[in-house]
């Protein structure tokens, strides 16, 4: 059953749709409705309590093109991203889980989008679309891959080497190790990446412990010598172990060059 729209609902709705608008800011319905700004909150408060509308942040929202029939809702993925980020005015890749199905490592579709940014942390919901926010510096934010939704949104994702690296560096954050290992020996084996461009990524986006597992993982291979030393030249000497799988036990054979333990 279609929900009947009150007037001022009515109203706002035809405004934004005659102009075009996706999203609106505080003050903008005030002015063209001719209410107060103490109407204009209660107005938005309703019409998102109600979703017809998405709440991006106090003072933002999003509306839709056309309101559907029945009268409720929600943004896509896609335009709730860009419109957080678009008005931080940030730069962002989509990463972990997302990224994982995107690439088809993982056939699971996540509930939740984990995003680094260069502006904001947390978790955010905008309509249906749950999101958390790993605010980054600039520099950690690269190799990427743009993808073009059904709807004809863009979407920026970490590239699918960057997404390995991902997978190995933000491993707790993610629940990726080891299955990012799999990952990895398949698209090097398959060719749809090269041991010299892993190693590469993950000596500009990874940490000690992302190299030295990496590093591991490739000597196991048998890639490249000078594949391996340019990994190795990023390292200093540690006496500091830590396993190739975190979380188990840590026995199993020891890498010396890389410190590893080889637990999995």
């Amino acid at each position: 059953m279609a929900r009947k729209l009150g007037k001022l609902e009515a109203a706002a709705l035809a405004y934004v749709q005659m102009r075009n608008l996706r999203t609106v800011k505080a003050g903008e319905l005030a002015a063209a409705l001719r209410i107060t700004g103490k109407q204009e909150r209660e107005l938005l408060s309703r019409m998102a309590r109600a979703g017809m509308i998405a709440k991006v942040r106090n003072g933002l929202y999003l509306f839709p093109a056309k309101l559907p029939l029945g009268g409720v809702w929600t943004p896509e993925e896609a335009t709730a991203i860009n419109a957080l980020m678009a008005d931080k005015q940030a730069s962002y890749q989509i990463t972990g889980p997302s990224a994982f199905n995107r690439y088809g490592y993982d056939e699971q579709i996540p509930a939740r989008a984990y995003i680094y940014n260069d502006a904001i942390s947390g978790d955010r919901s905008v309509g249906r679309t749950e999101l958390t926010l790993i605010k980054v510096s600039p520099e950690r934010l690269g190799e990427t891959e743009q993808f073009e939704t059904p709807s004809g949104e863009a979407l920026v994702y970490s590239s699918r080497v960057r997404t390995l690296v991902d997978a190995v560096y933000d491993w707790a954050r993610f629940d990726s190790l080891p299955r990012a290992y799999d990952w990895i020996r398949r698209d090097i084996e398959v060719g749809r990446i090269s041991p010299t461009d892993l190693s590469e990524t993950t000596i500009r986006f990874g940490n000690v412990g992302a190299i030295r597992r990496i590093g591991a993982l490739l000597e196991q291979m048998g890639v490249q010598e000078s594949v391996l030393k340019r990994l190795e030249r990023k390292l200093t000497p540690s006496t500091a172990r830590i396993p190739l799988v975190p979380g188990r036990p840590p026995r199993g054979t020891l890498l010396k060059r890389w410190a590893v333990i080889l637990n999995g």
